[in-house]
């Protein structure tokens, strides 16, 4: 049985869409994760949002892979989990590395990123984009990464400029 963090009181919120994922540690994975998410986009998310929690989801499954997994076999799955309530989106990334603490590493980075750098961006983006997050080790030995992106269904116009239409 899994083990899953909570957002407090999520189980409260109606909840439009649940979705598991599961794929191998492999980049090459990647094109699979996003066509997946993108079959879960719902109307009322606005476009700014839904894009931001994609960029969100391929960092974390990037650095499971690149990080994580590093030295385990590319048949080390991935378990992935999209939960779409009415006012925000949960993005839960499993994996089977060491354990990881994310917001001390955070508190250790420089203020200032140096944008020549060939890494490092990504859980900067991550902690940048969501509104709630964590990476907990699990009673089953795993890593579980937590992603929540809050929204607010937009009016018709904004649906409607947000993506990139004005």
């Amino acid at each position: 049985m899994r083990s899953v963090t909570k957002v407090k009181d999520s189980d409260k919120l109606p909840k439009f869409e649940q979705a598991d994922l599961q794929v191998f540690s492999d980049l090459e994975e990647n094109d699979k994760v996003l066509s997946w998410f993108e079959q879960l986009h719902q109307t009322p998310i606005p476009k700014k949002v839904w894009l931001e929690c994609e960029l969100a989801l391929v960092e974390g499954f990037t650095n499971v892979v690149r990080h994580a997994h590093k030295y385990l076999p590319r048949e080390t799955p991935i378990d992935i989990e999209v939960q779409i309530y009415t006012e925000q989106v949960e993005i839960t990334i499993w994996d089977y590395g060491q354990p990881f603490e994310l917001l001390e590493w955070l508190k250790q980075q420089p203020t200032q990123t140096d944008i020549w750098a060939g890494g490092g961006w990504g859980i900067k983006l991550m902690y940048a984009i969501a509104d709630n997050i964590s990476y907990t080790r699990t009673s089953d030995h795993r890593n579980c990464l937590l992603i929540v992106k809050k929204y607010w269904p937009p009016t018709q116009e904004e649906n409607n400029t947000s993506d990139g239409n004005t």
